[in-house]
């Protein structure tokens, strides 16, 4: 048997709770990709997303936004199923930005399982969408991920 590689997606905001998800899979003996920005966020020990979102402020610096995004999407290609982890933001339990649906577009697309660590948000501007994917709702707990 050959060990499952997962792919987590979230927004920046969780890049901490990413690290400590990617642990967790790891002792259950899953590989795990994560987005390049949150192995930077681990091995300085800093998880401000502002320290990282240069393009805010420098509008020339959005190649480093679209860098992510393609080396995330390789990321997303290169794994068997994705981990959406999708905390509380702007006030909504259970966020789900526009990256992260892009993320699971695109692992939906390819027939890959999608998770989703936490309830799907209410009210969102694209509930169908979410719900179309027919992702596995995890409750909060990645040992109920299997596939």
């Amino acid at each position: 048997m050959f060990m499952k590689t997962i792919t987590i997606c979230s927004s920046a905001a969780f890049y901490k709770h990413v690290m400590d998800s990617k642990q967790e899979l790891e002792a259950l003996g899953f590989s795990v990709l994560v987005p390049k920005t949150a192995i930077a966020m681990a091995e300085k020990n800093d998880f401000d997303v502002t320290h990282y979102k240069t393009w805010y402020n420098e509008a020339k610096d959005y190649d480093k936004k679209a860098d992510f995004m393609l080396a995330h999407f390789d990321k997303v290609a290169e794994g068997d199923a994705i981990l959406v982890v999708n905390d509380a933001k702007h006030g909504v339990d259970g966020y789900i930005g526009p990256n992260v649906l892009m993320e699971m577009a695109l692992a939906f697309y390819q027939r890959k399982p999608i998770f989703i660590l936490n309830d799907l948000p209410l009210n969102s501007p694209f509930e169908e969408e979410l719900k179309g994917m027919m992702p596995v709702v995890l409750k909060g707990d990645v040992k109920n991920l299997s596939f």
